[in-house]
């Protein structure tokens, strides 16, 4: 059986019907299920409509002929792992060389043996099964792994795991964004857990959407709060931007939540968002045995510290975060902050609205 728990699927593909015949004869009585094809582009099609396990493909001919039928089959990404059988009269070894480099995984002289025949499908739908368990297993691995980091940093680990699972990190420049729900401890006291579960389970999936809208990454989540960073993994020149652009669509989300029919139950919360943008250490942090993906140094420090003198509904930016948005946004100057953990004044500005952004805040 195959992987997709029915009769393995074999397409035979030969302008010869005889030869049809016979290969439907040999392999039908060893309980595979089997499709014909009389011509290179009816095989295409018949690839294309049936998905087979396996193809047993002629070589000469007309109008297409194995060569090339199996060189389409290897450049599509949803053909390429079909295992080629190539079935043909030819005996030089330059033509089995040809037929192999074409992307043919086994090649069989005719006449050929049925014994040989059926030994070489055998093997060749083995790996198919393996390869179809790899998959499904791939799959879910990647699954698993979106629910716990953004898209955009899973894709970057598959992409070379054994290099971007490493301890370390680089400097870049990046915006920072926290978001915390005001007034929620206190909710949280007012209510039952599985329902403080519940409520702040559907704020964060409103929430969380305009992170990867606006190209960015979900740090984590803190409590209450998140934290989001732009330009990373993937870089940008446009993360300031991106990162205001999220927390106007945060701020008219969760005022909608407010006017929605939770509104009593969820009347006594706000919004607080601070965001922060300059240079800061991107990268794998923590131990060999369990790391995570964030930032760190002072931007984000600048950022988290913003947020906390958010007021609900307020948007915090800092002087970097106005500078690459001014022609954007409208802003209120607000006095310059005493930021914990801070020895000097830190300049922010109040976002009041945004050009071509849902809402105005």
């Amino acid at each position: 059986m195959s992987a997709k728990g029915k009769k393995p699927l074999i397409l035979v593909v030969d302008d010869n019907k005889r030869n049809v015949k016979l290969l439907v004869s040999i392999l039908t009585p060893k309980g595979y299920e089997i499709a014909s094809a009389y011509n290179g582009r009816e095989a295409l099609d018949s690839v294309r409509e049936i998905s087979p396990d396996l193809i047993l493909l002629d070589v000469l001919m007309p109008e297409m002929d194995g060569f090339e039928v199996a060189r389409v089959l290897r450049s599509q990404p949803e053909t390429r792992a079909i295992p080629i059988l190539m079935l043909t009269a030819l005996r030089d070894m330059q033509d089995k060389i040809k037929g192999l480099e074409a992307g043919a995984d086994d090649f069989l002289s005719k006449p050929f043996n049925a014994i040989e025949l059926l030994v070489r499908v055998r093997a060749l739908l083995r790996i198919k099964q393996l390869h179809d368990e790899l998959e499904i297993k791939n799959n879910l691995l990647e699954n698993v792994l979106t629910h716990y980091v953004s898209k955009e940093i899973a894709a970057e680990i598959l992409s070379d795991p054994e290099q971007k699972l490493q301890l370390g990190g680089k400097s870049c420049n990046v915006s920072v964004l926290f978001a915390d729900i005001r007034g929620f401890t206190h909710f949280s006291e007012q209510h039952k857990a599985s329902q403080v579960t519940l409520v702040l389970n559907h704020i964060f999936n409103n929430l969380v959407p305009p992170i990867y809208e606006n190209s960015g990454t979900l740090d984590k989540y803190l409590g209450d709060a998140i934290m989001a960073f732009y330009g990373a993994p993937l870089p940008s020149p446009n993360t300031a931007e991106q990162a205001v652009r999220t927390a106007v669509t945060m701020q008219k989300r969760f005022s909608e939540l407010l006017s929605s029919g939770d509104q009593l139950l969820l009347s006594t919360l706000g919004l607080g968002v601070g965001i922060c943008t300059g240079e800061a250490v991107v990268g794998n942090i923590g131990s060999e045995d369990l790391m995570d993906y964030t930032v760190i140094g002072n931007t984000p420090n600048i950022a988290k510290r913003l947020q906390e003198h958010a007021k609900p509904g307020q948007i915090l930016i800092d002087a970097q975060t106005y500078q690459a948005v001014k022609e954007l946004v409208e802003v209120e100057p607000t006095e310059p902050l005493h930021l914990k953990g801070r020895s000097d004044l830190v300049s922010a500005y109040d976002v009041l609205s945004v050009k071509d952004a849902e809402v105005d805040v």
